[in-house]
């Protein structure tokens, strides 16, 4: 399978993966031809990449991070948080659910094969609230078990990383999604989140006060320029610390109404190039041994011309993976080159090329 950008998808391809709507539900099933009607429909509710089967990677394995189900009912979970949320009745939040998804969702990474290349999830538009809790609960997760946490800590970290944006409730949706830049009493009200989130989660006994404290600090940042309380390296709770990572590298690779996602790698060196100012150095180190820098089917172009896809991680060296290759320039090769990259210094990936 390979992923492909849904502009150069053409009529007939099939679907090597499902598509799933904001609330978990199977649009498309793995194994549908793709019509004009399903392509179009798709662009319109805005899928940009879909993984797509194709004979020459029929061995590139990719498994989910966690299982279809799996994801329905953290779907589901966010949701209903977000209905007691808005009928005001904080204080019923029903904890023991969101602690049995957080434990499904444990339970399915500790499982996994190869975690490192199971974060890649197609997206559209309008499940940008879901989506981004649910994946940047799994990449915390992610980060927790590297970090070796305990269940009872990867429960509590993961509980407070599903609600952490809570508190965007009560901000207005006008400004949440305004495309133009906001006005600086707009971006106060948006910072105002992390302290409204806070408010609603340590109102619930049942809750740790850890795991409200990652919607409190998951902003703020290791050399203190974060908010809402500008703290400052330890001062900032393990958790904060971890999920401020997973919050912007899944904030970064996500699509939203007025911006298109970046790429992975883009992302990547992004996170990197920020540890010891916006990010603690510690977990910067097991993000850049964790986190697939180019997720396995995904196309790349290398240094000598060659395009191809990745076909498998290289856990040792995560920004050098096997690759195989179709063409120079644009000219179709006679035969496919595969390359583990870790063994040719000189071959560098230079762009991600998803056509």
């Amino acid at each position: 399978m390979r992923l492909v950008n849904i502009r150069y998808l053409e009529e007939g391809s099939i679907l090597a993966r499902q598509v799933i709507n904001p609330s978990g539900k199977v649009l498309l099933q793995a194994g549908v031809r793709l019509t004009a009607s399903y392509l179009s429909r798709l662009q319109t509710m805005g899928y940009d990449i879909l993984f797509i089967q194709d004979d020459r990677l029929e061995d590139v394995e990719l498994h989910t991070a966690i299982t279809a189900q799996t994801r329905e009912v953290a779907y589901k979970t966010i949701e209903n948080v977000c209905k007691f949320v808005e009928d005001g009745s904080e204080s019923r939040l029903k904890v023991d659910d969101v602690r049995i998804t957080v434990q499904r969702m444990i339970t399915d990474l500790l499982s996994s094969s190869d975690v490192m290349d199971n974060l890649t999830e197609i997206q559209g538009f309008d499940d940008y609230t879901f989506h981004h809790s649910v994946n940047t609960t799994i990449l915390a997760l992610v980060l927790g078990i590297a970090s070796g946490y305990s269940e009872q800590k990867l429960i509590e970290l993961g509980m407070g990383v599903l609600m952490h944006d809570i508190g965007k409730i009560k901000i207005s949706e006008v400004i949440l999604n305004k495309k133009t830049p906001l006005t600086e009493a707009e971006f106060a009200e948006i910072m105002q989140h992390t302290s409204y989130g806070f408010d609603i989660l340590h109102k619930n006994n049942d809750l740790s006060l850890l795991s409200a404290h990652v919607a409190f600090q998951h902003h703020e940042k290791w050399d203190g320029s974060g908010y809402p309380r500008r703290l400052k390296g330890s001062e900032i709770h393990e958790y904060g610390r971890l999920t401020a990572v997973a919050d912007v590298y899944e904030a970064l690779t996500s699509k939203r109404v007025y911006r298109n996602a970046i790429e992975p790698n883009e992302a990547y060196e992004y996170v990197i190039s920020q540890a010891n100012t916006h990010f603690e150095p510690r977990v910067i180190g097991v993000f850049k041994k964790h986190i697939a820098v180019y997720p396995s089917g995904s196309g790349i172009l290398l240094s000598n011309g060659q395009r191809g896809n990745v076909v498998k991680q290289n856990p040792t060296f995560p920004n050098r993976p096997y690759v195989r290759v179709f063409y120079q320039n644009e000219e179709t090769l006679c035969a496919p080159i595969d390359y583990n990259l870790a063994d040719y210094p000189s071959i560098m990936i230079v762009a991600s090329d998803n056509r």
